[in-house]
């Protein structure tokens, strides 16, 4: 059974604004370096006002991780994350993110979404991500997508405020 991930957060820039900046390829190679891990790189990337499609490579140290994912998890983990944007409207962005961890039973899926919010927040956006994150691992599958589930959840956030300072 696949746990989901539902995220959400808002910034004071418009959504416009923060797509340009999102999808990015320097600042992209500048996130992965702060945030991405050993060998983080930008693997492919092509972009315009109209959409994006690009791949990330995220490297995990097995240390870094619960004892009970590093008995399914082990040696050089690799996160291959690929990030695709549509311009649907003025404003307005629809995403969907694919993760692979090579060589492991852990996959995620989702949906993105980047918009100016209307109203008295004029100016405003906010950005929400929902993924299922799959392990398929007999017994202990669903303590494992939690922990993922969690520390996707950290990395989101950790890319938000990343993303904010990088905005200023």
């Amino acid at each position: 059974m696949a746990r989901s991930i539902d995220y959400r957060s808002t910034s004071e820039h418009p959504a416009d604004e923060v797509y340009a900046t999102m999808v990015d390829p320097d600042y992209l190679q500048a996130r992965l370096e702060t945030l991405g891990g050993p060998g983080a790189r930008l693997e492919e990337h092509t972009a315009d006002v109209h959409g994006a499609r690009y791949r990330l490579r995220h490297g995990l140290d097995p240390e870094d991780l619960p004892p009970a994912v590093q008995k399914v998890l082990t040696g050089e983990l690799v996160i291959e994350r690929s990030e695709s944007w549509t311009r649907t409207g003025e404003g307005h962005y629809d995403g969907q993110v694919t993760v692979r961890i090579p060589g492991t039973p852990a996959s995620a899926a989702g949906w993105m979404r980047l918009a100016d919010l209307n109203g008295s927040e004029a100016g405003a956006s906010e950005f929400v991500v929902h993924a299922d994150v799959t392990v398929k691992v007999p017994l202990i599958g669903g303590k494992i997508e939690t922990t993922v589930a969690e520390s996707v959840t950290r990395l989101l956030a950790s890319e938000t405020a990343f993303t904010l300072d990088y905005l200023r």
